[in-house]
């Protein structure tokens, strides 16, 4: 017996994500662009452009749908996708995300781990990355609010030539934090 909500759905075969040849309907007219055009504009009847892509033995493919006319390409769709799966591709590997390292203190934090911790935040900010500097109260240190607010004041400035201060020192629940990004 099988528990409501564990059912499968049923299987669905994606078509393809353009609409190709005789499923491009609802308009007289579509805009050809690519290879060499002699109408002005490249606007063509869509049976003139279906025959045309039919002479060449391509496929005629709607690349945008909600442009008035549609815009069309005379092209081997297999290739057409192919090409823009690696275009999508190399865009997803150059982009660079944006991560926040945390770096965390406590209100009585020495001298030698402040520069250790401090060493740290200035790799992480030629990486690109945010930072995320809290200092963490336990028991009765919360008493101590100004050494921590310190803390965090010293660490910014020791770093204010290489990033700027996104979110000022506050304090929530036994924490009181800051976040610093790096300068462009």
């Amino acid at each position: 017996m099988s528990r409501p909500g564990s059912q499968r759905r049923p299987f669905r075969p994606r078509g393809p994500e353009h609409r190709i040849g005789d499923k491009i309907i609802g308009t007289k007219t579509v805009r050809l662009v690519g290879e060499e055009l002699e109408e002005e504009n490249g606007l063509v009847p869509i049976e003139k452009a279906l025959k045309m892509a039919e002479e060449r033995g391509l496929e005629l493919v709607e690349i945008a749908a909600k442009a008035d006319p549609p815009v069309c390409r005379i092209v081997e769709y297999s290739r057409y996708r192919y090409e823009l799966k690696k275009k999508e591709k190399e865009n997803k590997s150059k982009q660079h995300v944006i991560e926040v390292k945390e770096i965390r203190f406590g209100p009585n934090t020495g001298e030698h781990d402040f520069n250790f911790k401090l060493k740290h935040a200035e790799k992480f900010l030629e990486d690109g990355n945010k930072i995320k500097a809290f200092v963490v109260f336990h028991g009765r240190s919360i008493v101590h609010k100004d050494r921590g607010a310190q803390l965090l004041k010293d660490f910014s400035e020791a770093l204010e030539d290489k990033c700027k201060i996104e979110m000022k020192p506050r304090m929530e629940g036994k924490r009181m934090f800051m976040i610093l990004a790096p300068k462009s």
